[in-house]
């Protein structure tokens, strides 16, 4: 049978290696530089090098880069592997940082790998390896939807052996700390299709043209997604990623695996609410009895651990059609990676909530980290595709499955069963 849920005893090695380090390394820093228990929340420098410490000691203990070939400094997972790295990582807030595998440099970093000269690979590239650099990845625009990418209005034109470049993005995670910017525009008025219209630049940060306008106020505040205005913005020709017009293929070809990757960590975050609905169940003493004896709060936990199996049961099952297709160019797994973003999302969401309602005031306080990690979550919900696209998606694919085949097997993952 070549269906095989257990990892061989090396990889369960590093899995257990990197929960002893997420619990026993980055979670006590993480408690100092929050401020939990009696310290005051860390900032500035000493923020800085607490976190930079931990990633050196990442590092050293061979837990670093664990999605990049090994020739680029990396451990050479593949997809399902990677899976259980980053559902240990995203245990901690901090996790995915730490070992340099974290959004949106994770996507970039694929990016650059297969679309990048070798000139850009060693200008960004390897410095985004090695940590001394960061990206961000900027397509998303305010006057348009950013479901769909044929609408990007930012536009660039040819003016000898450069590039000028205006429009408007927003919500550009990681913009103001970034050292460089992909930036997806328009270069082509005409052409033969939609999806032709766009191209990718690579953009040095900062640069005259590129003006950081504001970090947008979210839900869970401030936290680096910004708002640029671009104006007559210059950039040699050689700085272009990839062909002319193959920017919508570029940018699908980064969110397949990069949607995967969110749905890897908030597996881990949906574990962590589990587990405290759990532990809140069997300590907590109401009307009569502890609230695990009874039937409501049974039926939520119950829930959730089903949700939370199908999610994991999904992630894995599309990161091995990624993995197929790095081999096979037929394999197709955008499908899979649809359904299962839109699936864990909703997950995600789901088990805060009743993780929250379990623990009753004290979830909703501050008290707990349930509160911010529900205000994170209710963004997974139209972060790299709102939910209705993908089910609109999944609802074309299934239908054609139908119509090509007279059975909708083919749009329900094509298993053996």
């Amino acid at each position: 049978m070549a269906i095989d849920f257990t990892l061989s005893p090396e990889l369960e090695e590093l899995r257990i290696r990197i929960r002893a380090f997420v619990s026993d390394v980055i979670a006590p820093v993480e408690a100092e530089i929050e401020g939990h228990g009696d310290h005051e929340p860390l900032g500035g420098r000493d923020r800085i090098n607490k976190l930079i410490e931990l990633r050196k000691q990442a590092h050293a203990a061979g837990i670093w880069l664990p999605h990049m070939p090994e020739e680029w400094g990396g451990m050479g997972l593949g997809h399902v592997e990677l899976a259980m790295v980053q559902a240990e990582a995203a245990k901690s807030r901090y996790g995915p940082w730490v070992f340099n595998c974290q959004a949106p440099d994770e996507g970039n970093m694929h990016t650059l790998l297969h679309w990048a000269t070798d000139e850009q690979k060693e200008k960004y590239l390897k410095p985004l390896c090695e940590g001394r650099t960061w990206s961000c990845f900027a397509m998303t625009e305010p006057e348009v939807a950013g479901s769909d990418p044929t609408l990007i209005q930012t536009h660039a034109y040819e003016d000898g052996d450069e590039w000028v470049i205006n429009g408007h993005k927003w919500f550009i995670s990681n913009a103001r700390r970034a050292d460089f910017a992909i930036l997806v525009c328009r270069t082509e008025d005409d052409p033969d299709i939609p999806q032709a219209a766009n191209s990718a630049f690579i953009i040095d940060l900062p640069q005259e043209g590129w003006n950081d306008v504001r970090e947008v106020e979210t839900m869970h505040g401030g936290t680096g997604h910004s708002e640029i205005v671009i104006t007559d913005l210059r950039v040699h020709k050689d700085q272009m990623l990839g062909g002319r017009g193959q920017g919508h293929l570029l940018g699908q070809y980064r969110l397949g695996p990069a949607r995967l990757a969110h749905c890897m960590r908030w597996i881990a975050q949906a574990e962590t609410a589990l587990d405290m609905m759990v532990d809140r169940s069997l300590n907590r003493f109401s009307h009569g009895s502890l609230l695990a004896e009874k039937q409501g709060i049974q039926w939520m936990i119950a829930d959730s651990t089903m949700e939370l199996y199908q999610s994991k049961l999904m992630v894995l099952h599309a990161a091995s059609k990624i993995d197929a297709a790095a081999t096979d160019d037929s394999v197709d797994f955008k499908a899979e990676v649809s359904m299962a973003k839109h699936f864990v999302a909703n997950m995600l969401n789901r088990v805060i909530d009743r993780a929250i309602q379990v623990h009753g005031a004290l979830g909703y306080s501050t008290d707990t980290p349930l509160a911010h990690m529900y205000q994170h979550a209710r963004w997974a919900r139209f972060a790299d595709g709102a939910d209705e696209v993908h089910q609109m998606r999944i609802a074309q694919r299934t239908i054609n499955a139908y119509t090509d085949d007279g059975s909708t097997r083919r749009a329900t993952g094509d298993l053996p069963i």
